[in-house]
């Protein structure tokens, strides 16, 4: 990408640089407050999570995500989302001869983490074609790159087939406050955890989470991970001995986070404003847009190789994230963030429609 990056910023506008989903927005000061006092952290922060914090992850999903039922043994934060990603195959004791599923357009994090572990990934969305050496399956609902949301249909298919398997399932649910198509405009996004999925049974299954995009706390690797309590346990175990600890600061800005609504509100209005300039811009500029009916990003393609169309873009002073970044099966695609000031969207708009 260095080349390309270099073409965009050489733009006498300046570069616009959609290729990562890192937030722009301030993080709300409710947050920040919260953080500053709590700058006397004299002990060891707790592994497990604080009781404060731990309450506020349960009551958060039981409000936000229609997850009832949990108590403390089925939550526990984590360093952000990407660490427990790359480390759960190996945490959980996976190997050669073990098979690691996830999306197939997919963060490329996962497929690290299996190689990690020395397990084998394998890109599929279809159960079906999941194997009997299949120990770990990752599902990512709404999709990075593409938008993707799996229904409560979907969602239980997996969950089913995984049982069958006897494998860990884990759903990746990062952005499910940033729904913009029906009926995610105004429906709940469905969670793995959600009661008409798992039917009164979290054996196995795992839901994670981050505060990064929905509260712009990015810079402070807050994220969790909630569902069957003897995962859970063997996590907090393995964390416990590698000294894999949120620090105490970090775990009162979660809580704080977690009880605040309002600020995760007016962030997923700044990223719709965003959106509804961009999208109609991309299409005037011949790219169709798949899928992207959530999340943060725009998935398109204009039909020729992904990095014609990369080179095309930086020549507009706009970089984006090559298709080939999220697996072999589309070539074709780029991904577009919406993780750039309004100037700087509408500039990206502007020069699309030129």
């Amino acid at each position: 990408m260095v080349p390309f990056a270099a073409r965009a910023r050489a733009h006498e506008g300046g570069i616009v640089d959609l290729s990562i989903g890192s937030p722009v927005d301030a993080t709300p000061g409710v947050i920040q407050r919260a953080l500053a006092g709590a700058t006397d952290a004299h002990s060891y922060p707790q592994t497990a999570g604080t009781p404060e914090l731990q309450r506020a992850i349960i009551a958060w999903y039981e409000r936000r995500r229609g997850v009832t039922g949990l108590t403390e043994r089925n939550v526990l934060p984590t360093i952000g989302s990407k660490e427990l990603v790359a480390l759960l195959p190996f945490m959980l004791g996976l190997g050669e001869g073990d098979t690691v599923v996830h999306p197939r357009a997919a963060y490329p994090t996962y497929a690290i983490g299996a190689a990690m572990a020395g397990a084998t990934a394998l890109a599929s969305d279809d159960p079906a074609e999941w194997p009997a050496t299949t120990k770990l399956i990752w599902l990512n609902s709404p999709g990075n790159p593409d938008g993707r949301v799996l229904t409560v249909t979907e969602l239980t298919s997996a969950v089913d087939r995984a049982r069958e398997l006897g494998a860990v399932i884990v759903s990746d649910e990062c952005y499910a406050e940033l729904g913009w198509d029906a009926p995610w405009s105004t429906t709940r996004i469905p969670s793995i955890l959600d009661p008409r999925v798992i039917r009164g049974n979290r054996d196995n299954v795992l839901a994670i989470y981050s505060l990064s995009k929905q509260s712009n706390m990015a810079g402070y690797r807050g994220a969790f991970a909630a569902g069957c309590g003897d995962v859970l346990g063997r996590l907090l175990t393995v964390r416990k001995h590698a000294g894999l600890m949120l620090p105490a600061p970090l775990q009162v800005a979660m809580a704080a986070a977690l009880g605040d609504d309002e600020h995760v509100d007016v962030q997923r209005e700044r990223y719709r404003a965003r959106r509804e300039v961009l999208l109609p811009a991309l299409r005037e500029a011949g790219f169709r847009i798949d899928h992207s009916e959530a999340g943060l990003y725009l998935w398109a393609t204009e039909g020729v190789d992904a990095w014609a169309s990369i080179g095309r873009l930086a020549d507009l002073g706009i970089l984006a994230g090559p298709g080939p970044f999220y697996g072999d099966i589309y070539p074709e695609h780029v991904r577009f963030s919406l993780t750039a000031t309004d100037e700087r969207i509408a500039a990206a708009a502007s020069r699309l429609r030129s």
